[in-house]
């Protein structure tokens, strides 16, 4: 099996035709290219609609101009370069401008494009504003992928952060377990830094992103077993995309396959109205109805995402249909008094995103007065 060897320049990739190969050049040029032999290899290139080919080779399709570069205006909510604190509990570091692989649906491709401008080099700062919020009792390592980065860069990071008492989980949100598990399989050290920093009372948590149920190979799974026994606790997000997991049964195998190596399902997201990912959206009630439909071939274990926008304002969940209305509920939020909200909307097919619904016809608050936040106001 090919082994963790990169590509940058899409006209190296052999199994697209020369000319193919030229047309995409121009796509690339915008928006950067980078793969990995290994997660190559498991393309069916005699299939032009392949899904794993859907999601790491460049397609003409992005040169449409649709969306924005910030589809969730999180430079909002950026206190310090590379650091974003929205959710009271959780602080997000952007740790790195680069991936194994970078998917052409990616929300942050600004990252690759402006030459990791908003990656933190140094988090001594960010470490002093952790401190110095109590609250925060969750720290998100994302970018980019931090997996990326060399074990001892990854070390110095994370006993930084342990070093804040109030600080109790940890987590790496990363697609390396399915761009390249070797990276996992031939490290030991990677290993030993998560049984060092993952405590009874204090866990490393790894998101992973498996977006196909064929990216759960046997060496993926080898390397998600490896960070299980290192005491890593292991959760999985995925958009949902256009061609890739949009199919109920396809989306059910993936969520069946995470939920028996013991991934558990976290977050179905809508594709964000990133710049370029238009080909990838699915219309948020289209959505629901196949979140919906995978789930009825899951068991309990296999159907805890939460089907959810992360919108500006928060997370919202998608929580129902009936023939004239939409239901959602602020899952999480950046004000404190909308989380738990409940909003009803007139129903707009072709919908992709929050903001392509109108004012709500009702919303249903919560009342701190009368009862605990996590109690909905009657």
């Amino acid at each position: 099996m090919p082994g963790p060897k990169y590509i940058t320049d899409i006209r190296k990739v052999t199994q697209i035709p020369a000319k193919e190969r030229e047309r995409l050049a121009e796509v690339a040029r915008r928006f950067a290219f980078r793969a990995c032999e290994y997660y190559l290899s498991l393309i069916d290139w005699d299939d032009p609609a392949d899904p794993l080919r859907r999601i790491a080779i460049p397609d003409t399709a992005e040169l449409e101009e649709w969306g924005s570069l910030d589809a969730s205006e999180e430079s909002a909510y950026t206190v310090l370069p590379g650091m974003e604190h929205k959710y009271d509990q959780t602080a997000l570091l952007l740790v790195s401008n680069l991936c194994a692989g970078y998917c052409r649906y990616c929300f942050r491709k600004r990252l690759f494009m402006k030459s990791g401008e908003e990656v933190v080099r140094d988090i001594t700062g960010d470490v002093a504003y952790i401190a110095q919020h109590p609250e925060i009792t969750n720290v998100l390592l994302s970018g980019g992928d931090p997996l990326f980065l060399s074990t001892p860069r990854l070390d110095a990071l994370i006993r930084q952060v342990r070093e804040i008492d109030h600080v109790r989980i940890v987590r790496i949100g990363t697609k390396i377990p399915a761009y390249n598990p070797y990276r996992i399989l031939d490290d030991p050290a990677l290993l030993d830094l998560v049984r060092r920093y993952s405590t009874p009372e204090k866990r490393i948590y790894v998101v992973t992103q498996f977006n196909h149920p064929r990216e759960l190979t046997g060496v993926a799974a080898e390397a998600l077993d490896l960070l299980h026994q290192a005491g890593a606790v292991l959760a999985n997000q995925t958009p949902l995309l256009r061609g890739i997991n949009d199919d109920p049964q396809v989306l059910a195998d993936l969520f069946r396959k995470l939920s028996w190596t013991g991934n558990a399902t976290y977050y179905l997201f809508q594709c964000r109205p990133t710049l370029g990912n238009r080909h990838f959206a699915v219309p948020v009630e289209e959505g629901y109805r196949i979140f919906e439909q995978a789930k009825q071939h899951c068991s309990g274990l296999a159907k805890r995402s939460t089907y959810a926008m992360s919108h500006t304002t928060g997370k919202i969940a998608v929580v129902g249909l009936d023939e004239h209305h939409i239901y959602f509920k602020y899952h999480q939020a950046a004000r404190r008094e909308d989380i738990g909200r409940f909003m009803v909307f007139r129903r707009n097919p072709q919908a992709v995103w929050f903001d392509d619904y109108t004012q709500p016809i009702r919303t249903y608050g919560i009342a701190p007065h009368r009862a605990s936040p996590m109690q909905p106001y009657p």
